[in-house]
């Protein structure tokens, strides 16, 4: 069989997203229930194809982070299935009136929430990605072009093939679920030029791939580029908490953009906090960088850096600073700062308030862990990605981020006077 090219796709696509914008909440949801199913039966394929992807991945080369990403296990998988399945469960997000009025001439006005359309997702190593991205644009009514790495090829081949055959059994539209299986990256220079057919792009992956998608293509984006995300222990904050908080924000998972980079001390707190931070990480084997305060408190600790202020590490690194209040520590997040995570660990609810109100991030965590910030973790099942942007999406993109609206006005014969 010929694989159609990237233009044939996008045009299919097209077609697929007029059909799915009518359909009702239950047959998409039947659709995902039944690509939750259809993945299942091909489980143990799915894992035997993704190790023999893993062991060339690392006859190749690849960075640990990169294989680690690209690993599906029992757990992983099991994971996938049931995102899909929480995400069918999420309330229907098309179809919703949100606002309306009647005119005193009698004219009926409301806007009402509707699908975006076509989402490309362009992605690296995670193959979960590719039922996560299926499954929020499925639940959203939007039609997906999917084109993963060519390290996960096969592993994303049969994930979409399986979701592909749960959906049209379900009743969706054939070209509901695609996926570009040219590798190489011509075919995502198509992709980059289909703004005929394609009405958002959703990059996941290094700052290099996202950079070069914003820039090359004249279709929306929705992405970030960075995740530099900071904890601020300030002077008031319960020690314990704080340890336990900044470690899990660093340490469950170094490689994730949503990871602890910079750590903030209040110096009227330092001189206790600073030892039991250093005893924590160094457990983790996590190397520190400090500034010239840190280092007077924990002389062992390398020197930071200007730069490091501005690094998102995804390693066992991190940077911390003693900073003189809440003031600086917001002044410091809002300018080396990302917006994406950022959190505070304080008893004060004045200290909470201020700092939620003025630090200019898509997540402000308050006495919880950076790696919080998701859609899992904020129960909105299945997302596409995380956005740093303030059009249209900010934070995770879920079903309803995937959503426009329309005005709607019905009227009697009424005509303009």
């Amino acid at each position: 069989m010929n694989t159609p090219s990237v233009q044939v796709i996008a045009r299919q696509s097209r077609l697929a997203a007029r059909q799915l914008s009518s359909t009702s909440e239950s047959v998409r949801n039947l659709a995902l229930a039944k690509m939750a199913d259809s993945l299942e039966s091909v489980r143990r394929q799915i894992l035997e194809i993704n190790a023999q992807e893993v062991a060339k991945a690392r006859q190749d080369g690849l960075s640990a982070a990169m294989v680690k990403r690209l690993t599906i296990d029992d757990k992983v998988f099991q994971y996938m299935l049931t995102r899909l399945r929480k995400v069918a469960r999420r309330p229907d997000p098309l179809n919703r009136v949100l606002e309306g009025h009647t005119n005193p001439n009698g004219l009926q006005v409301y806007k009402k929430s509707v699908p975006l359309g076509v989402i490309g997702i362009i992605y690296e190593s995670r193959p979960n990605v590719t039922t996560d991205a299926a499954g929020v644009c499925i639940k959203s009514g939007n039609a997906v072009i999917l084109r993963g790495g060519s390290e996960a090829l096969q592993t994303n081949t049969m994930l979409t093939d399986a979701m592909i055959e749960g959906a049209v059994e379900a009743g969706l539209p054939e070209h509901a679920i695609q996926m570009i299986r040219v590798p190489g990256h011509e075919a995502v220079g198509e992709l980059l030029k289909m703004d005929d057919y394609v009405d958002v792009l959703i990059p996941r992956g290094g700052k290099g791939l996202i950079r070069r998608i914003a820039e090359e293509t004249r279709i929306p984006v929705i992405k970030h580029y960075d995740g530099i995300c900071h904890l601020y222990i300030a002077a008031d904050a319960v020690p314990a908490q704080a340890v336990e908080l900044a470690v899990n924000s660093k340490c469950q998972s170094v490689q994730v953009c949503n990871a602890l980079e910079t750590l903030l001390v209040d110096q009227r707190c330092a001189e206790q906090m600073l030892p039991l931070l250093q005893k924590a990480f160094d457990a983790n084997d996590i190397e520190l960088r400090g500034c010239g305060k840190a280092q007077q408190l924990l002389p062992d600790i390398v020197p930071a850096s200007e730069e490091d202020w501005h690094t998102e590490y995804l390693a066992p690194i991190l940077s911390i600073k003693v900073v003189g209040g809440i003031e600086e520590a917001i002044d410091h997040i809002n300018t080396y700062g990302s917006g994406h995570t950022d959190g505070i660990v304080t008893q004060s609810l004045s200290n909470a308030q201020q700092f939620e109100q003025q630090i200019d991030s898509a997540s402000v965590l308050i006495n919880a862990s950076t790696r919080l910030s998701g859609g899992g973790d904020y129960g909105l099942g299945s997302v596409v990605g995380i956005s740093t942007d303030k059009l249209h999406a900010r934070g995770p993109v879920g079903p309803d981020e995937l959503t426009t609206y329309k005005w709607v006005a019905y009227g009697n014969g009424h005509l303009r006077g």
